[in-house]
């Protein structure tokens, strides 16, 4: 149980730069960058490799040979007013969308394109994914597909570190851009120190660990989590306390029906460390710019944030709001984390967007 007590302090990064936040003991981060030198994850199996999961979905090639699978709805492509690339969270898919439903999406003729992130279901893995990375994913995805010089893009809880990359690295290539209760760093400078470390505080302690060492120690990531004496995520586990109780009822349907373990499954099937894993170490790395820092992009930005949300805590979202005036927050009473299923919230962001 040693690591559940040990004290925590800032770490060196936030020191170095007079504040910001940053939640790790020193003496832990020199622990666990030891160990990464030791701890090397399995090698992913690629759709359609020898041994792999087959290939089931269409797929686009990027430059650099990987291929990403996607999944379109709305209107047809070629009738399309709106074009939008869709950006699935933690544990998500090509299949995820808003939930806007089809009669909306044909009056304001939206075209809608959903794809496996890289990793994930079956899109090959990219050992070197980032926030840059993904993207420029979602650009070259939108070229393949023949999307135009300007298109939108949603992203939805975790899958919004693609959004904000292509508001960083991209910004003239966005018509408009859509977050519905993005995840944040907890280590990104614009976050008070005392706030961050407050909220970050109240989080499970193996929830508090795995974004530690995400942070501090990605290589030993894989190793950590596989480890059953180890405190590790409760939101991979799918027990988190959600106290919206929306999210607590979806949930425990999920498990109850075999929904949950049946989209872990398709999710993770090339490997959990090129998926969630990943994932993790994307998001709650070390990103190359503070979103709170980003000059105001040539289009409308928009944030959906429920109030009872469990894991992304609303007093950080409301922070960072609060530091570019140039997004457009909408803060709904009642809802948790898991907006897809708040009903007409999807038509209600496509009419925010297009309308």
């Amino acid at each position: 149980m040693w690591v559940t007590s040990m004290p925590q302090v800032w770490d060196e990064e936030a020191r170095s730069r007079g504040g910001g936040s940053g939640m790790a003991a020193s003496p832990a981060a020199a622990l666990l960058g030891w160990l990464s030198r030791a701890a090397d994850p399995p090698a992913p199996k690629p759709c359609g490799s020898p041994g792999g999961p087959p290939v089931t979905a269409p797929r686009v090639t990027l430059k650099d040979g990987r291929r990403l699978a996607y999944c379109e709805s709305g209107v047809p492509k070629e009738q399309a007013r709106f074009k939008v690339v869709f950006s699935h969270g933690f544990t998500g898919s090509r299949e995820d969308s808003v939930r806007a439903t089809q009669e909306v999406a044909e009056e304001l003729g939206v075209y809608m394109v959903g794809f496996d992130r890289a990793g994930y279901g079956e899109s090959d893995p990219n050992p070197n994914r980032s926030v840059k990375s993904a993207a420029l994913d979602v650009e070259e995805l939108a070229d393949a597909l023949g999307l135009g010089s300007k298109f939108y893009v949603i992203g939805i809880s975790l899958g919004c570190h693609a959004v904000w990359g292509a508001l960083k690295y991209i910004p003239d290539r966005i018509a408009g851009a859509a977050m519905m209760a993005p995840v944040v760093n907890y280590w990104w400078p614009g976050f008070p120190a005392d706030l961050a470390a407050e909220v970050y505080n109240k989080q499970e302690v193996g929830d508090q660990w795995a974004l530690r060492v995400s942070h501090h120690a990605p290589g030993i990531l894989h190793w950590w989590m596989e480890q059953s004496w180890l405190p590790t995520s409760t939101v991979i586990a799918g027990t988190t306390p959600l106290p919206n109780k929306r999210d607590a009822e979806i949930r425990s349907n999920m498990k109850a029906d075999g929904t949950f373990q049946k989209k872990m499954e398709l999710a993770t099937q090339q490997g959990i460390h090129e998926s969630y894993y990943r994932d993790m170490m994307v998001m709650f790395g070390k990103w190359e710019f503070d979103p709170m820092s980003l000059p105001k992009p040539p289009c409308p930005v928009h944030i959906w944030q429920g109030d009872e949300d469990g894991l992304v805590p609303v007093v950080l979202q409301r922070h960072l709001a609060s530091q570019l005036s140039w997004v457009n927050y909408h803060e709904l009473p009642g809802v948790g984390h898991f907006m897809s299923p708040v009903p007409g919230l999807g038509d209600t962001v496509l009419r925010t967007l297009f309308g």
